[in-house]
């Protein structure tokens, strides 16, 4: 089950279709830096030894998901270049406290919600795609960004209470939803 507070219109996907070079720009954008947050984890939180195999395979896959979608890019001319990002991940991110232990917290569970949100989107794309390939990669992507999603849930759920990360986690959901009715309507697979 994705944790997510509000539905994306399906509008969404026909716009990003209509801008599928620059979708495919963010997306691969998005998979480098999704590896990287997992990196990022665990250099930060070396404490947490059960973190360390989930976020390093986590890592891989991501990293195996920017190979794909530049394959694709390459194969249609599609430059890789510098992309603006979308100002989604900060602001959601701002739900974020400082100190620990409830940053550590709040991280995993924006990562979880970025995810749930990135499959969501995805799925679209798969259903309103009549490019093969292209609906062929987001078909194939819809399990593993569900499973990133129950990842960085269940990291949380190591170390604190459930209740608790559950209930901070339809906080941090409803907040996602706050950020994505005013994110920019520019073709992002995290913009309104």
């Amino acid at each position: 089950m994705l944790h997510l507070a509000s539905s994306t219109d399906p509008d969404w996907a026909r716009r990003a279709i209509q801008a599928m070079d620059v979708i495919l720009l963010d997306h691969a954008h998005l998979e480098k830096k999704a590896a990287g947050t997992a990196v990022n984890l665990i250099f930060r939180y070396p404490q947490h030894a059960d973190f360390m195999v989930p976020l390093s395979r986590l890592a891989r896959e991501e990293l195996s998901h920017f190979e794909l979608v530049l394959e694709i890019m390459r194969a249609r001319d599609i430059p890789f270049e510098r992309l603006r990002p979308a100002p989604y991940a900060g602001r959601l991110m701002s739900i974020v406290p400082v100190d620990e232990p409830l940053r550590l917290q709040d991280t995993l569970l924006c990562c979880a919600v970025i995810e749930a949100r990135s499959c969501e989107r995805m799925k679209l794309l798969a259903e309103h795609l009549e490019d093969p390939e292209l609906k062929k990669l987001y078909q194939g992507l819809l399990a593993c960004e569900a499973r990133h999603h129950t990842t960085y849930v269940d990291l949380a759920a190591r170390i604190f209470p459930e209740a608790q990360v559950m209930a901070r986690l339809a906080e941090v959901a409803a907040h996602e939803a706050e950020v994505l009715a005013g994110a920019p309507t520019e073709p992002r697979l995290h913009n309104a």
